[in-house]
């Protein structure tokens, strides 16, 4: 999947991950290397003209941590997700407090989205080249 992004972003992601806030930190180590449930996730990857927390490619799933930079961001934040989400991306949201006192939980969270998203059927009908109706697969006109 290509992603646009905005190429001035790319050097301030970089910074971002080398400054690293704490919540973040803590929230990577459970992700990076594939730890969650086998996927691999990025930090700080520039999509659009934002800079996403946390995101993987394949199951479209954007992971922000909301702390004190997003007070008074009400809008802002609205205007991300809604652009995020018409990417096709879902977009988990948790609170900096609820990572650095309760990681556990939010792991939880994240790995619960991870089992319903993985459990519904693919979003077309059609998989594989084959049109089913009725229980009667057949195979796609080329």
């Amino acid at each position: 999947m290509r992603i646009y992004y905005n190429p001035k972003l790319k050097s301030h992601a970089k910074e971002l991950r080398k400054k690293g806030v704490l919540s973040e930190v803590l929230l990577w180590n459970q992700l990076k290397g594939r730890k969650m449930s086998g996927y691999q996730f990025m930090r700080q990857k520039p999509i659009g003209d934002y800079i996403i927390d946390f995101f993987c490619s394949k199951l479209r799933l954007v992971i922000e941590i909301d702390g004190k930079s997003h007070d008074g961001r009400f809008l802002y934040d609205a205007e991300r997700q809604q652009f995020l989400e018409s990417l096709g991306f879902t977009v988990l949201r948790f609170n900096d407090a609820d990572v650095k006192r309760d990681l556990p939980n939010v792991l939880m969270a994240i790995e619960g989205w991870i089992e319903s998203a993985c459990k519904q059927p693919p979003l077309s009908p059609f998989s594989k080249g084959e049109i089913t109706t009725h229980g009667t697969s057949f195979p796609k006109r080329e």
